[in-house]
C-alpha cells in the first residue's frame, strides 16, 4: 500500500513480514513448535501470578516482584508471539504501519521493563543476604510494588523517543521486514532519510538502559558474593547462595541475548543471525525463566504442591466418613 510520493519515491504505508522463507511444511512444523511453547509459558506464568497471589506465605517482596516479572513476560511475549503464529499458519503477512508502530513500542517498552526490573530484583537479593537485619525496612511489600511500578513506567517512558522518531521517518518500497516482528534494525533498513542521528540516539538509549540495569545488577552481586564469603559455615554460604541463584541463572540467559541484539551498531547487522536470536528471547527465554526458577525454589515448589493437593480433592472428594 502506498502512503504517498516523495519525490520519486513510493512510500509505504503497510509492511510485509518476511518471517522464516521456508516450505510451507516446515512453517506448520515451526507454528506446532512454537505454538506449544507460547501456551506453556502462559500457563507456567499464569501459575506463577495465581500462586503469588493466592498463598499468603508467598506474599514476600521476592514473590511479588517475581510475579511482576511472569506478568511483563506474558505482555512481552503476546506482543511477538501470536502475530507470528499467525503468519506461520495462514500466510498473512502484511502489518499495518501503526500496528507496526505500537508493535515496536510495546516490545522495547515491556523489554526494558524486564531490565528495570531484574535489577530491582537483584537490589532485593541483596537487601536479603547483605543487610539482613534491615530487610524489612528496605524492601517491605509497598516498597517492592512501588519498585515494580516504576520498572514499569521507566522501561514504557524509555521507549518512547525512539518511536516518536520512527513515526516521523518515511518507509520506501520494497517494505519487507527481514524479521517476524517490527524491530528497531530491519524498519532503519527501509527507511528513505538519513538515520545516522537516529541510530546514535538509539545506541546511547539501549546502552543507558540495558547497561545500566547489568552494571546495577553486577554491584548487587558482587557485593553479595563477598558477603557469602564472609559466612563461617559452608551450609550457611549454600543456603545464601540459594536464594539467588535463579535469579543470576535468569539474568545471564535474558543479557547474553540482549546485548548481542542491541549493543551494537546496526549497520553491522545479519538478519538471519538475528532471528535465531530473537526466537531464542522471544519465544526460548520466557518459557525456561518459570522453571528455572520454580524448581530451584522450595517455598515456591511447596505452594505449587499444596495447590495441587487442593485441586485433587476437590475433584476426588471423599464420600462420607
Amino acid at each position: 500500500m502506498l502512503k504517498g510520493d516523495n519525490g520519486n519515491r513510493s512510500i509505504a504505508s503497510s509492511f510485509i513480514i518476511v518471517g522464516f522463507e521456508t516450505m510451507w511444511e516446515m512453517e506448520l512444523l515451526l507454528f506446532s513448535i512454537f505454538s506449544s511453547m507460547y501456551i506453556l509459558t502462559l500457563g507456567a506464568h499464569i501459575v506463577i501470578i495465581a500462586l503469588v497471589a493466592l498463598d499468603w506465605h508467598l506474599h514476600k517482596p521476592m514473590y511479588l516482584l517475581l510475579a511482576s516479572f511472569s506478568l511483563l513476560e506474558v505482555i512481552y511475549t503476546t506482543v511477538t508471539v501470536p502475530k507470528m503464529l499467525d503468519a506461520l499458519l495462514t500466510r498473512r503477512k502484511e502489518i499495518s504501519y501503526a500496528s507496526c508502530l505500537l508493535q515496536f513500542y510495546l516490545l522495547f517498552g515491556f523489554g526494558a521493563s524486564e531490565n528495570c526490573l531484574l535489577a530491582v530484583m537483584a537490589y532485593d537479593r541483596y537487601a536479603a543476604i547483605c543487610r539482613p537485619l534491615h530487610y524489612t525496612t528496605l524492601m517491605s511489600i509497598k516498597t517492592s510494588i512501588h519498585l515494580a511500578i516504576g520498572a514499569l513506567v521507566g522501561g514504557l517512558l524509555a521507549a518512547f523517543p525512539p518511536v516518536v522518531w520512527i513515526s516521523t521517518l518515511d518507509f520506501c518500497f520494497p517494505n519487507l521486514i527481514d524479521h517476524f516482528f517490527c524491530d528497531y534494525a530491519p524498519l532503519l533498513k527501509l527507511s528513505c532519510n538519513d538515520t545516522t542521528d537516529g541510530e546514535l540516539a538509539f545506541m546511547v538509549m539501549s546502552w543507558s538502559v540495558i547497561l545500566g540495569c547489568f552494571f546495577l545488577i553486577m554491584v548487587s552481586y558482587t557485593l553479595i558474593i563477598f558477603a557469602v564469603i564472609r559466612i563461617p559455615s559452608t551450609e550457611g554460604q549454600k543456603k545464601a547462595f540459594n536464594t539467588c541463584a535463579s535469579h543470576l541463572a535468569v539474568v545471564s540467559i535474558f543479557y547474553g541475548t540482549v546485548i548481542f541484539m542491541y549493543i551494537r551498531p546496526t549497520s553491522h547487522i545479519r538478519f538471519s543471525i538475528d532471528k535465531v536470536i530473537s526466537v531464542f528471547y522471544c519465544v526460548v527465554t520466557p518459557l525456561m525463566n518459570p522453571i528455572i526458577y520454580c524448581l530451584r525454589n522450595q517455598e515456591f515448589k511447596g505452594a505449587l504442591n499444596k495447590a495441587l493437593q487442593i485441586l485433587e480433592n476437590k475433584k476426588h472428594p471423599r464420600m462420607g466418613k
